[in-house]
């Protein structure tokens, strides 16, 4: 695809005031010109110096007094990153520097890029496919270790090296179809129907795979979700609160205070777990709290792992039935359970004890196996053995990042939608429909695959980047 822009954009590529140095981006065809109108070397001009240099210069606002001395470096096209003619301006962090270099370029010709436009521009240039260029914003935003190294080898190819192994074979396929139907009046077939049937389904168990890792990767980027629920009052937004560090959630006597989810991120040992507190299960005539409540259960079937949390101070026939409770909620859902014995701070260890029998004699009768752990969320008691217990439940994602995991919704829905089409194409071959409609949902099946690498986008592009590239921050 070609590049559709032959302006020249400028934006921050850091946060102004926030470390020692900011730097501001310049690329397109006049980048060198609008920076030397901006720029004064000690000696020389920029659009005469080498890519790949760094020189040393000075700025000078509008009344002709220093502004700043500045580091800039040129990268000459198509060696950039946008595959542009490019500066980057290293100047001090201040607010007012910063706003006023971007004054003085916009007057040079220079236009403020959209979210996004740097990476648009490299990708419309060649120098990535579009699943690179939307794992640039998870590298960036990746906060472990584990979502690290998943958006680097996205960023790296790995990933799209894999769709293009794929997109070949859809395409020798297809085109073994196409040859059938220019052929169609002479009843020649090209393509062994079993050989053909095989390939399709094989292929379709690669696009599976990648589709079902779908749920895996986005757990390493978005978070683990751990749903808190219990009775009204067990210390649910406590124990979020004592999990944090932080007084996040409003803590009350009053029953009913936690009327709507709130979602915290915290890191377990390079995982990330976003634990969701959620309303009271309770039967309310309030209006809002029953639409809380509501949203509990919702959570709880989209949880990952539950922590069902128990007010173990309570009398033994009140303890059990918030337990029945939380059990009938949570019956049939795959997640890991954690059942928390809470406020055990005001419990002997034989009371403790007796809790945790009784605890495990209604978890038997519902046949739904549970992490059963004292705790005291307001003492910080038993809150570092849950954390343990929560990463080991999990760790499993740690090994699970070495291979190809999807993380981005659009790739997934891609890839589902182009399964869906290898299934009726696999369908089609086993029962003898007509060449020309079996192409057909072969074609569908590339089409999918060729909307996550950014090839043959149809007839509208621009609306398809600018959906995507809307997600970047303004300087990438």
């Amino acid at each position: 695809m070609k590049n559709l822009y032959s302006d020249t954009i400028v934006a921050p590529a850091t946060i102004p005031g926030t470390g020692a140095i900011s730097i501001i981006r310049v690329s397109g065809p006049e980048a060198f010109r609008a920076a030397d109108a901006v720029v004064s070397l000690k000696s020389g001009s920029i659009s005469k110096k080498d890519g790949y240099t760094i020189h040393y210069g000075s700025v000078y606002a509008s009344d002709k007094t220093l502004l700043d001395t500045v580091l800039v470096s040129v990268f000459r096209a198509p060696h950039s990153y946008t595959g542009e003619d490019s500066v980057e301006i290293s100047t001090h962090a201040s607010a007012y520097i910063v706003s006023e270099l971007i004054r003085l370029l916009t007057e040079a010709g220079c236009r403020m890029a959209e979210p996004g436009e740097f990476t648009k521009r490299a990708f419309l240039n060649g120098k990535m496919d579009l699943a690179q260029a939307e794992a640039v914003a998870d590298v960036i935003s990746s906060t472990t270790q584990a979502s690290h190294r998943v958006a680097m080898n996205q960023l790296r190819g790995g990933f799209s090296k894999e769709l293009e192994g794929l997109r070949t074979q859809l395409l020798e396929m297809a085109s073994l179809l196409e040859l059938e139907l220019d052929f169609s009046e002479e009843d020649v077939e090209f393509a062994d129907r079993k050989k053909l049937i095989c390939l399709v389904e094989g292929t379709l168990s690669h696009v599976e795979k990648l589709a079902a890792s779908f749920h895996q990767g986005n757990m390493l980027k978005s978070g683990i979700p751990v749903a808190i629920v219990g009775a009204v009052n067990a210390g649910k937004s406590s124990l979020l609160n004592a999990l944090l560090g932080d007084e996040r959630a409003i803590v009350s006597s009053v029953e009913g205070t936690t009327r709507d989810t709130i979602e915290e991120i915290l890191q377990i040992e390079g995982l990330s777990f976003r634990f969701i507190d959620t309303a009271g299960i309770r039967e309310s005539e309030d209006t809002v709290e029953k639409i809380g409540i509501e949203r509990t259960y919702s959570k709880i079937s989209a949880a990952e792992v539950i922590l069902g949390v128990l007010d173990s101070s309570k009398k033994s026939a009140d303890f059990q039935a918030d337990l029945r409770l939380i059990m009938d909620k949570i019956s049939g859902s795959s997640a890991s359970v954690f059942l928390l014995l809470n406020k055990a701070d005001k419990l002997s260890n034989c009371d403790i004890n007796n809790f945790v029998t009784m605890t495990n004699n209604i978890v038997t009768s519902f046949d739904i196996k549970a992490n059963i752990l004292a705790l005291s969320a307001k003492t910080g008691l038993g809150l570092e053995k849950l954390k343990s217990a929560l990463f080991a439940s999990e760790k499993a994602l740690l090994t699970a990042e070495s291979g190809t995991l999807v993380t981005n919704l659009r790739h997934y829905e891609a890839l589902t939608s182009s399964a869906s089409s290898l299934r009726r194409t696999a369908e089609a071959l086993r029962t003898g429909i007509p060449t020309d409609l079996v192409a057909e949902d072969l074609r569908a099946a590339i089409a999918s695959v060729n909307l996550i690498l950014g090839k043959d986008l149809g007839l509208s592009p621009e609306q398809v980047l600018h959906n995507i590239f809307a997600h970047h921050c303004i300087g990438k």
